[in-house]
C-alpha cells in the first residue's frame, strides 16, 4: 500500500482535529479542515458484523491519525479513512476543469480499447464511441467481466478508467501497474483530488469537492444515491 502511504504522508504539516464522522448507507463524511467523501464499504461473509476500531471516540482523533484508517483490512473502516484523507486536501479549483469522467474517457478513447474498473451509469452511452470497451467488476452486472480478468484486459488498453474505491479495497496499486502504457483516468467521489498521485501514473482524477457540508450531510443521512447527494461539485484535475 506504498500509494496510500505516501499520499498520507504527503499530507503531514496539514493536520487537524476530527470533528465530525457521519458513516452512512452509501456515503461516508468526514469532517476536519474541509469535508471529505468516501463510498461506504462493507464487509460480506464472516467479517461483516465486524465493527469499528474505537468507535465512539473517533473525533478525538487528528485527521492523519484517522488517515490511517484507509489501511485497514476492514472495508468500513478503509471507507473511513479514505474520507479524512480528503478531508484535509486542498482542492486547487483553478488547476481544475468542469469535464465529468465519461467526458475524459470519450475525449482519450474514441475508437481505441477502453477499460473501466468499476460500473458506472453512463457505460452504455461509452460502448457506442469506443472500438473495444470492458467493463471490470467485482459484483457482476450484464456484459461485465470479472475483476480478476484485469490482467489479461488492461495491458492491451490505450485508457482505462479505475474507480477511486479501489483505494479502499487496496486494490488501486496492483490495477495501475497493469496499466503502463494507458492514459488512466481516477473516477468518482472517493478519488483524491491530489496532483501527488500523478506520479503514480494518472493522468487524470474525476472527484468531487464539497461546497456545503450541511447539505451534503442531510443528503446522506437520508440515504442518498450519489446522484441525489446535494452540496457537492464535481471536478477533475488533469496532469500538465
Amino acid at each position: 500500500m506504498k500509494i496510500l502511504d505516501d499520499l498520507i504522508v504527503s499530507l503531514c504539516g496539514n493536520d487537524f482535529q476530527v470533528k465530525n464522522v457521519h458513516t452512512c448507507v452509501f456515503w461516508t463524511a468526514v469532517i476536519t479542515k474541509h469535508c471529505g467523501l468516501s463510498s461506504t464499504f462493507r464487509d460480506e461473509g464472516p467479517s461483516h458484523d465486524r465493527g469499528v476500531r474505537e468507535v465512539g471516540s473517533l473525533t478525538q482523533k487528528t485527521a492523519l491519525e484517522l488517515a490511517e484508517y484507509a489501511k485497514s483490512d476492514s472495508l468500513l473502516e478503509a471507507s473511513i479513512g479514505m474520507a479524512s484523507i480528503n478531508s484535509l486536501i486542498d482542492i486547487d479549483e483553478s488547476k481544475c476543469i468542469e469535464k465529468n469522467a465519461f467526458e475524459i474517457i470519450l475525449e482519450k478513447g474514441a475508437r481505441k480499447n477502453v477499460a473501466i474498473v468499476g460500473h458506472f451509469p453512463w457505460i452504455p452511452k461509452l460502448r457506442e464511441k469506443v472500438r473495444n470497451l470492458w467493463v471490470l467488476e467485482q459484483r457482476l452486472r450484464e456484459g461485465d467481466l470479472p475483476a480478476k480478468e484485469a490482467d489479461k484486459i488492461l495491458p492491451q488498453c490505450d485508457v482505462v478508467g479505475i474507480t477511486g474505491t479501489s483505494f479502499i479495497n487496496h486494490t488501486v496499486e496492483g490495477l495501475l501497474n497493469l496499466c503502463k502504457n494507458a492514459y488512466v483516468v481516477l473516477v468518482g467521489p472517493t478519488s483524491p483530488l491530489s496532483s501527488f498521485l500523478f506520479e503514480y501514473g494518472i493522468d487524470a482524477i474525476c472527484g468531487s469537492k464539497i461546497t456545503d457540508s450541511d447539505k451534503l450531510i442531510r443528503s446522506i443521512s437520508e440515504g442518498a444515491t450519489f446522484k441525489e447527494v446535494t452540496g457537492v461539485r464535481l471536478l477533475t484535475l488533469t496532469k500538465k
